[in-house]
């Protein structure tokens, strides 16, 4: 099937392009930054920022879309289940 916007330029606030399922590590970055991530179960979450800095604990709940830009969810601190990197 024809992408029909296929010659649009993205930005930020357009909608994702990749779905990947993210696997929370205090080691490994994310293959690509995120653009938001998608909750599947409620917990908390504890992300690196795209831009650095302190890490950050967020509860969230099952089925939120969070727009965030992280670089890494790290698996010490994270509850939340079913997360996907939207990117």
């Amino acid at each position: 099937m024809a992408d029909t916007f296929s010659n649009v330029i993205e930005g930020l606030s357009s909608p994702a392009d990749n779905l990947v399922a993210i696997t929370p590590s205090d080691s490994t970055d994310l293959a690509h930054n995120s653009r938001a991530i998608y909750v599947g179960g409620a917990g908390n979450i504890v992300v690196t920022p795209a831009s650095g800095g302190n890490n950050v604990t967020l509860a969230v709940v099952a089925g939120a879309i969070l727009p965030i830009r992280v670089s890494r969810v790290l698996s010490t601190g994270t509850t939340a289940t079913g997360l996907v990197n939207l990117y």
